[in-house]
């Protein structure tokens, strides 16, 4: 994506995963904004965005961040709110194995306390090692972390699994990881 629309994203998941008062959005309860509300809060508050520029960017993400309605008149991010909203996902077996990226400043306090949502509704973990580590990259030095999910799940820990591929639980208790060799 051009800057100019890696800075409109940044802008959509503000207020779509965090802060929609900024702007006085309204998102129903499962997270959906209207999308030409949206359009006319952003530009009210300064960052006026075209429905084709919107459109951009929910088909350029290469994280999948944002999906639309069926009709194209709604948006809601896929995952990673910090407000109170209902995906509607539904639990899901997980893979035997996930993996979570971090910074290797983090990997300590991971191994004594485990991984928790920091102020997110769930930790976000990937099916694949070369995700975890570009994930991880955005917190310094990377590190990727195994996460035994199919124990986890037989142990009772629920897991969903985004409309972008993300999956998504409530914590990862340290004794459920172990770093993974990237080398």
């Amino acid at each position: 994506m051009t800057p100019s629309l890696v800075r409109i994203s940044k802008f959509l998941s503000l207020v779509l995963r965090h802060d929609p008062a900024r702007i006085g959005l309204r998102l129903d309860p499962a997270g959906w904004a209207d999308i030409d509300e949206l359009l006319d809060k952003a530009a009210a508050a300064g960052t006026p965005i075209t429905r084709e520029t919107l459109l951009q960017v929910v088909e350029q993400n290469n994280k999948q961040r944002f999906a639309l309605d069926s009709e194209r008149n709604l948006i809601r991010a896929n995952q990673g709110h910090s407000i109170d909203v209902d995906l509607g996902l539904a639990p899901l077996r997980p893979p035997e194995e996930l993996f979570h990226g971090t910074g290797h400043r983090f990997v300590e306090a991971i191994r004594r306390e485990g991984i928790d949502p920091r102020g997110r509704h769930h930790v976000h973990l990937s099916s694949d090692v070369e995700t975890a580590t570009t994930v991880g990259r955005r917190h310094g030095r990377p590190v990727v972390l195994l996460v035994d999910a199919g124990r986890m799940h037989a142990d009772g820990h629920v897991f969903y699994r985004s409309d972008n591929g993300v999956w998504l639980t409530d914590a990862v208790p340290p004794h459920y990881l172990c770093v993974v060799d990237t080398d």
